[in-house]
């Protein structure tokens, strides 16, 4: 015959597991691609070198 007995710390215990994996995982932060400020230097060396070309021209 099973037990119909459910242990409410056992349910405690893995929602306190799950709740402080997920804070640990929310304290990492995600890795930032290298790719936007690439792009916004370019860009703005691109704006210097077209300003620049229209003032001296």
């Amino acid at each position: 015959m099973s037990d119909q007995h459910i242990d409410p710390a056992g349910n405690t215990q893995q929602f306190k597991a799950f709740a402080q994996r997920r804070e640990q995982e929310a304290a990492v932060p995600p890795k930032k691609s290298p790719l936007v400020p690439i792009i916004a230097v370019v860009a703005v060396i691109v704006i210097l070198g077209v300003a620049a070309f229209l003032l001296l021209k």
